[in-house]
């Protein structure tokens, strides 16, 4: 199994997104004005809205975000306990969201399917 290196994974956004940006312009920088003004400070401040974009990378499956947003987490002054607790939130959000789908959607497609 390759190791994991957190340098490498930001190293490696930052020259995808610098590349992309050499390519579509308009499209890069907008993308990065967008992203820092979601996360300039507002009725959520910026840790609580880091603590928000990790639980939400871990959610996705995001390994590049969940380096990038890991990082700001500890830049923002975050916990260690902070961070488990919005992650716990992702992880019960994954499972509720299967235990939704099981009572509504399989269970009406699974006896639709029986007729």
């Amino acid at each position: 199994m390759e190791e994991y290196s957190a340098d490498s994974v930001l190293k490696g956004y930052k020259e995808g997104m610098g590349q992309f940006t050499e390519q579509l312009p308009e499209i890069g920088s907008g993308f990065h004005s967008f992203t820092e003004s979601c996360f300039a400070d507002g009725a959520l401040d910026g840790k609580q809205k880091q603590l928000i974009a990790l639980a939400l990378s871990v959610y996705a499956d995001d390994k590049t975000c969940m380096t990038f947003h890991t990082k700001g987490c500890v830049d923002a002054g975050c916990t260690e306990q902070e961070v488990l607790e919005a992650c716990s939130i992702a992880a019960a959000l994954g499972s509720g969201a299967v235990m939704s789908r099981t009572v509504t959607c399989l269970s009406g497609m699974f006896q639709q399917f029986q007729q």
